[in-house]
């Protein structure tokens, strides 16, 4: 199942918890390597396995770490061709945004959504076999729904993953 939208606020952690520098060098050690053991992690923040262990299981409690994820290789992958599309509601309504953003969530084509403001309401990463299933994906997905006004796409040529999240707590 595919997460939901998760909106733009600050999550904060409960009073009784707050987040320490050990666990900001553990979120940074993770964002940058999703695959460390939790020996190694441990080893590199200094800690034993076990206390590591279980800050890493209250982060994910709390809501700080919020997954870990394999980075595919599009052409393995089968991804011929990506593309973002910029996409206009007809009206905005929290009911109309719901709905088209259950229907994007389910949309396996759909990389990454983001909603924005300015002329369009939504910012999608898709990834697809080629020009026609991007075509297809356009009319039969986007533009035959009620809630969309219109839609734009450009052509991803190259993409430059620039280091994840930035962590600015827990630095001196």
């Amino acid at each position: 199942m595919r997460n939901a939208f998760l909106s733009n606020r600050i999550l904060f952690m409960s009073k009784s918890s707050p987040l320490d520098r050990i666990d900001f060098d553990i979120l940074r050690h993770l964002r940058d390597d999703a695959r460390l053991s939790n020996k190694e992690l441990a080893a590199r923040i200094g800690l034993a396995p076990s206390t590591c262990l279980g800050r890493v299981r209250r982060l994910v409690e709390q809501g700080a770490l919020i997954g870990f994820h394999a980075q595919l290789d599009p052409a393995s992958a089968e991804v011929g061709l990506q593309a973002l599309m910029l996409v206009a509601l007809t009206k905005h309504s929290r009911d109309r945004l719901r709905t088209f953003q259950d229907h994007v969530a389910g949309l396996e084509e759909v990389v990454q959504a983001f909603h924005v403001s300015g002329k369009y309401d939504f910012v999608l990463h898709v990834a697809v076999r080629n020009s026609d299933h991007l075509r297809d994906l356009a009319l039969d997905s986007f533009t035959t729904r009620e809630e969309v006004s219109q839609i734009e796409t450009s052509l991803v040529f190259g993409r430059l993953d620039a280091g994840g999240m930035p962590v600015y707590g827990g630095r001196d």
